[in-house]
């Protein structure tokens, strides 16, 4: 076992370089459809809206990760289909968008019935959790250009142009009303799963009587109480807290993001933390800490928002301060 502090670059994952690498894609993304069916916003919100007349089309996409690691060792894929749909839907009720169709793929170096039929069971399992039709998908057998399986898929959703949530109504004096995650979802992986290796193993036992393995296994939360949220009262705008942690509310606004009040940190996160040696900074930069949504809305909106979501809790608040601040420490 190694006394090293870990930390998410020294794993494989350098979230700095990431952004600067997406930065120079999409700015090579000039190109826009001329006619019907045009482009709504900008590239790099959560999902790409098409403008569809008095309605909105929005395509997402996103994968497992290295989580299918971590299902390869314990061998069960039962729950990475629910991660695959969660990950791509809750990118759609960020901007209060209604996913209703899904397309998958799978990249492997061999096939292997008996996991494809258990990531059958969790795809399954996700398009009901979030009332979707998974209308098709692919599979492509690439040895030698992939090592195991890859899992991602591709959601389509669809809302009325006037109620598309884009942050843009966000304003200094909101609040951010946080919904707890149901552990680390399907972010931060290569860094847990590093800290697990080298400090411990899969079958380490926590105080709540699972195993560090079926903690990091735990599908990602479902967030499908958003739609009726978003009817209920107002809100200016919506995260998801993926890779980056606090880092993605940068992408809501230019204002600031104060988490005075954050959510108790579940103990997968504390056992991460303490025996990677791993600073506050890295942890909330990488890992969601316990908080996987988050409304941002008036203090008007808060009853509505907890009697729809019953767990959902106030951490802080929007500043005229640019920065995400956590305490009144900075988060880069």
């Amino acid at each position: 076992m190694t006394e090293e502090a870990h930390t998410y670059r020294e794993a494989g994952v350098d979230i700095d370089l990431e952004a600067r690498a997406v930065r120079a894609l999409i700015d090579s993304l000039t190109y826009r459809r001329s006619g019907d069916f045009s482009m709504l916003g900008k590239v790099g919100h959560f999902a790409g809206l098409i403008d569809f007349g008095p309605y909105v089309l929005a395509l997402a996409v996103d994968g497992v990760g290295t989580k299918m690691l971590v299902a390869d060792a314990l061998r069960d894929w039962s729950t990475v289909g629910i991660d695959c749909i969660a990950m791509n839907v809750n990118d759609l009720y960020v901007m209060n968008l209604e996913p209703v169709a899904f397309v998958d793929y799978i990249a492997t170096d061999a096939l292997s019935p008996e996991k494809m039929a258990q990531i059958g069971l969790g795809l399954n399992e996700g398009a009901r959790l979030a009332n979707m039709n998974i209308v098709g998908g692919e599979t492509a057998t690439l040895k030698g250009l992939v090592n195991g399986l890859d899992l991602a898929g591709t959601c389509l959703g669809v809302q009325e142009k006037e109620k598309v949530v884009t942050g843009e109504g966000v304003v200094p004096g909101d609040l951010i009303v946080a919904v707890p995650s149901s552990g680390v979802h399907s972010n931060g992986l290569t860094l847990a799963r590093k800290v697990v290796e080298d400090c411990g193993s899969y079958e380490t036992l926590l105080s709540n009587d699972k195993t560090l393995g079926e903690e990091l296994l735990t599908p990602t939360r479902i967030y499908a109480e958003v739609l009726r949220v978003t009817e209920a009262c107002e809100v200016h705008g919506m995260c998801h807290v993926t890779g980056g942690g606090l880092l993605n509310f940068r992408r809501l606004s230019e204002y600031g993001f104060s988490f005075t009040d954050p959510l108790a940190v579940p103990e997968i996160f504390s056992w991460l933390q303490e025996n990677g040696k791993i600073s506050d900074t890295e942890m909330y930069r990488t890992f969601n800490m316990g908080m996987g949504y988050a409304f941002v809305a008036p203090e008007k909106s808060v009853a509505a928002i907890r009697a729809i979501v019953p767990d959902a809790r106030v951490v802080g608040e929007v500043t005229e301060e640019p920065g995400v601040r956590l305490k009144g420490v900075e988060i880069r």
